[in-house]
Parts: structure tokens; sequence; C-alpha cells
């Protein structure tokens, strides 16, 4: 998870993993591992190799290292004379995130001018401006050329028009042809002037509406019915979406900032019952901070500046979440029995205490 900018390598002297159980009246029964974090106020440079910021490409972010506050440990004591207990999971019992906010889209710029404008009916699904399309253009850029695009097992994407251009835009194939494969995304598709993407060569994509936006009253957050997305998206699995038409935004009821979390949580937790290790996750601005906030509460005040503050448009971090309680069910593809064939095999440490003897 260390990277280069691409004019040398640098070495960070301690890579440190910080978890926390996660808690909530649901239940929940993730961690969430990060290596370090970052700030723009300091002078060294970020060698995470994923995390990407469009308001400043290419240019990394500085990090320091941290600590979660251990049972053992109530202050920044321990850190303060470098013992940092270590921690360690089965590597089959985690999951690395990409978690994306979507580019820019028109509801962006209008609510900028004015945030009565969230409420115009204008902005309905708002789809990507020219300038957010840029956006995704640098972040494609950025996961091919540090092999992450390689590496991503599924694509998950809210149902809203700008997260799945989002999606297609930074993790799609190249130029479609006719007749070779299923479009992802078609030419044209909401007002943009872009040519159709390709699914060869890609990862599968899914549509999953607990990722979506804080629901209700503003129309940039409603979304159009899955029969008008499938002729725009039509390589898009969309059967994880129960209902044609968007029965769970209210034009006149707000969902609370708790029941956002809530379901955030409730997404983390879904995510156990996918096979996938290596997931993006292409989403929104309040999503991401109520859910990572309700996750954040429980962190170390530094690390929770890190991981709570809002993600700009196409931005990426990567995380690593951990089934602590075992919810999922995948075994490990990696480890191996021993013993084969059959042998003696005492423990050289049991010969040691014997000999003693």
């Amino acid at each position: 998870m260390m990277m280069t900018s691409g004019c040398g390598t640098n070495i960070f002297n301690k890579s440190i993993h910080h978890h926390h159980h996660l808690e909530s009246s649901s239940s929940t029964s993730s961690s969430i591992l990060i290596n370090h974090s970052y700030s723009n106020s300091h002078s060294f440079k970020s060698y995470l190799n994923f995390n990407f910021n469009n308001n400043q490409p290419y240019k990394f972010l500085s990090f320091r290292p941290l600590s979660l506050p251990l049972s053992s440990r109530s202050s920044l004591s321990a850190e303060m004379d470098g013992t940092v207990d270590p921690t360690l999971f089965p590597s089959h019992r985690c999951k690395t995130l990409h978690l994306i906010r979507h580019a820019q889209g028109i509801h962006n710029v209008e609510a900028e001018k004015d945030h009565k404008a969230f409420l115009s009916p204008a902005l309905f699904d708002a789809h990507l401006t020219p300038l957010g399309w840029q956006q995704v253009d640098n972040l494609r850029t950025h996961v091919r050329e540090c092999g992450l695009s390689k590496r991503i097992d599924l694509v998950i994407t809210s149902p809203l028009l700008r997260t799945m251009q989002t999606a297609v835009g930074v993790f799609g194939g190249d130029s479609y042809e006719d007749g070779t494969d299923l479009p992802l995304m078609v030419a044209n598709a909401g007002k943009s002037d872009r040519s159709a993407y390709s699914s060869l060569g890609c990862p599968p994509f899914i549509a999953v509406e607990l990722c979506r936006e804080h629901l209700g009253v503003r129309p940039c957050d409603k979304r159009r019915s899955i029969t008008e997305y499938l002729p725009l998206f039509p390589a898009i699995d969309f059967s994880l979406v129960e209902s044609d038409e968007d029965i769970w935004w209210k034009p006149d009821i707000r969902e609370p900032n708790e029941g956002v979390a809530a379901r955030g949580m409730k997404f983390l937790n879904w995510l156990w019952t996918r096979k996938e290790k290596e997931i993006a996750i292409v989403t929104h601005s309040g999503f991401l901070f109520h859910t990572l906030k309700e996750l954040g509460n429980r962190y170390h005040p530094l690390m929770r500046e890190e991981i709570c503050k809002h993600f700009t448009n196409c931005e990426l971090r990567s995380m690593v979440i951990v089934d602590t309680n075992m919810i999922g069910s995948d075994s490990s593809t990696t480890n191996y029995p021993g013993k084969i064939p059959q042998g003696p095999d005492l423990p050289s440490d049991k010969v040691a205490l014997d000999n003693l003897k």
C-alpha cells in the first residue's frame, strides 16, 4: 500500500496498521484498517498509493503515522515513546475498499451559487459537468498508472446518473465497437459528449441502492426508473435494485443523518456476502461523510479527522475493512496445511525444552 510519485522511491520506516471494532445499534461487525493519515500542512509526501484528490491531481498528500487507542492505552503516551502494539488479521477476513465520490455534477455548480438550487426540479438526477468529465479522466489515468485498475474485482455504484457516469468513466473499458460486447455506457448518455465505453477488459459493475445519497426533498438525489437506465448503461447489473421506480426518495421527507449512517453500516455488512476482495465503490459525499463519521467516532481524534473529512469531487481513498465477527464465509486461498507428506515436525522450541529436562 505504499507508493512513489514516479520520481523515486521513498521508504517509511514504520508501517503501522490501526484498527477499531465497529459498534452500532445494528451490531455491525467490521473494523477499518488505515495505514497513515495525511495533512496538506505537512511537507512530507504521502506514499499511500491510491489516495487521490482531483483538486490537486498527482500532488500526493502528506502524512504522519497514527495509532488508535487500544484498551490498554488511554492516551498518546504509547505513541510518543514509539511503543505501538501491532495488530494482525487473517487476510481472508479482510477486504480492500476504494471509496470514490462522484465527479462534479450540475447540482454542485448551481448549489455553489445558491444553496436553494438543491430544491430545483431542473437538477433532477444530476449529470456530470464538462469539468466533472475532466476529473473522471484524471482519475482514470491515475488508477491505470498506479495499477489499481487491474486489481479491482468489482465496481459498486449508486444507481444515479452522476455516479454511474463516474464509475464507467474511471473503470470502464476503452472505446466500444459495435457487436463486440455490451457497452457499459452508450454514446452521449446523460447529456455527455462521450463516446460509448466498452465492457471488455474491466471488472463487473453492479448498482446498489444502499450506497445512495441522502434521500428525500432534493430532486438531484432522486433517481430515474431502472427502465430508463438500462438502455443507457446496458452492461451494468441492476438486478439488486428491487423496484423499477424510485420508492426510497420522498418529496417532503429528508432522511435523517442517523438514517444515512445506519444505511451505510448495513451496506458495509452486506459487503461480506460478496466473494470479491478488492472493491471500488462510487457513491456520494453525504453517504460517505455520515457513514465514515459513524465509524470515526470510535477512533482517536487524529484518525477521526482523517476518516471523517468530506470528500471532494472524484476523490479516491483506500481502506481495509475487517470481518472481526466472522460473518463472511470465505476461506483462505493462500493458506497451506503443511505435513504433505506426513513426517515428524516437533516445534523446535518444544525440542529445546525437552532437552532441558
